[in-house]
């Protein structure tokens, strides 16, 4: 439990359609919530991976997705923060912080010695949330390259 009557717990394939809702706020909307439940279980079967949700009176307020990865160049692992959302009517009021603190927490107690989480350029509030809580921006320091491995170029 955290402050203002929130509460941090594993998500479960039952949030899926609440869980669905809050993507959907990221930008990220989802096909369905049988889809998004399958991908809970699948989180939740990994040990390297965790989804947390913030609820509170039964409402899903927020949710994290945290993955850890070994380094390969040095001893350790480090953690992601894969997804990070809080609902429209719930920001400022402290549940991204405490879904940051149970993602770090996740992360350290699997030997994680470094976090990192990406944002896009368009979200300057989040960057400075990430900011004030000690991650400095990497911008011009390092790149990042994607593929879809389903493109043939």
């Amino acid at each position: 439990m955290t402050g203002k009557g929130i509460r941090i717990r594993l998500a479960h394939p039952t949030d899926a359609a609440a869980v669905n809702e809050l993507l959907r706020q990221l930008d990220h909307p989802q096909d369905d919530t049988t889809t998004t439940a399958t991908r809970i279980q699948a989180w939740d079967d990994d040990p390297a991976s965790a989804v947390y949700v913030a609820e509170a009176d039964g409402d899903l307020l927020g949710l994290v997705a945290v993955h850890i990865c070994p380094f390969f160049e040095r001893a350790g692992s480090w953690g992601r923060i894969v997804a990070l959302v809080v609902s429209d009517q719930a920001r400022g009021q402290g549940v991204g912080t405490a879904l940051v603190a149970v993602a770090e927490t996740f992360a350290t107690s699997h030997g994680c010695v470094r976090m990192e989480v990406t944002s896009a350029d368009r979200r300057q509030a989040a960057h400075e949330f990430y900011r004030h809580r000690g991650y400095p921006d990497q911008a011009g320091k390092s790149s990042r390259f994607l593929r879809d491995l389903n493109d043939p170029t």
